[in-house]
């Protein structure tokens, strides 16, 4: 069985959907501590030629909490805000109509926790793309807190009897593949090839979280893109 493990990100990037399309069962490691610089509350969008980076508030004392104990700030001006910015970058995009009212039914909904709010948006986008992969957050029933890093990873690895691990190669520096095969798991890494398509006529701009994805392209078009990747 294949697995993979991430953070919930809100909106993710395309590879982060590509992980997930490759694996058995993905699991949302949500109870971990919450990062300020990451992507669990934060991505790009397309905003005249350029990225811009949205960012989903939180309050003030989630950064030295878990995930799935932070609680958002997204307050009714807000959340009308950060829809108006989607909105009117992505009126002219082709499946606007199809995509934008995913985005509202999200962000008009009762959702605190940044860790749900995430994983909502990955289960909306799963769903429309037909992924079926199964998806599950480390919170619910590893009972493994108290383990660090690589040690956790294989250890929930062993728990799923999984026999294959992927990663973004982002992380090729975190694990080493011999404590892996050790343990009778393989190793494995996705490196997102480079996808590019047609934004409005401009320049493509890029890469971006999964709504640039979902607005400029049909989810038969995107789906074939969860393919274009290589294996390390």
């Amino acid at each position: 069985m294949k697995i993979s493990i991430m953070q919930p990100y809100i909106f993710p990037y395309l590879g982060y959907f590509q992980l997930i399309n490759y694996a058995d069962k993905f699991v949302i490691l949500d109870d971990v501590q919450f990062i300020n610089s990451g992507w669990i509350n934060r991505n790009y969008i397309l905003h005249n030629k350029e990225k811009l980076l949205f960012t989903i508030p939180i309050q003030r004392n989630g950064s030295r909490s878990d995930i799935n104990k932070v609680v958002v700030s997204l307050t009714a001006e807000r959340k009308k805000k950060l829809l108006k910015s989607f909105y009117f970058n992505y009126l002219n995009a082709p499946y606007f109509k199809t995509v934008f009212p995913m985005l509202e039914n999200l962000f008009s909904g009762n959702l605190t926790g940044i860790s749900k709010l995430a994983l909502s948006s990955i289960e909306n986008v799963s769903n429309y793309l037909g992924i079926d992969t199964q998806i599950i957050e480390s919170s619910e029933i590893y009972n493994n807190k108290e383990l660090k890093g690589q040690n956790r990873i294989i250890d929930i690895c062993k728990k799923e009897k999984a026999d294959e691990y992927i990663n973004p190669s982002g992380g090729i520096d975190l694990y080493k593949y011999e404590d892996f095969k050790n343990e009778g798991i393989e190793l494995k890494f996705i490196k997102s090839r480079e996808i590019k398509y047609k934004q409005y006529n401009n320049e493509f701009v890029g890469p971006l979280s999964i709504i640039d994805n979902l607005m400029f392209n049909s989810p038969e078009q995107v789906r074939k893109s969860l393919i274009e990747f290589d294996l390390l």
